[in-house]
């Protein structure tokens, strides 16, 4: 996992691979996909926000007795 406070961008790096094809799957957070479709990393602009807004609808989702 590596944050860079400059830009403000947490990036997962989940499989070490060449990205082949990225996809914005929610607003801030991208997919990054190998040849074969796997997602190989994730990342989150403007992380701070965007872990905040994701951490409020988790709360919210958990008030009304959703997983």
């Amino acid at each position: 996992m590596v944050y860079d406070p400059e830009v403000d961008a947490l990036t997962i790096i989940l499989v070490e691979d060449k990205a082949e094809e990225s996809e914005e799957v929610l607003p801030n957070v991208i997919f990054d996909y190998s040849k074969d479709g796997k997602v190989i990393s994730i990342e989150i602009l403007k992380a701070k926000k965007t872990l905040e807004a994701l951490e409020n609808l988790n709360k919210l989702l958990e008030a009304v007795g959703r997983p």
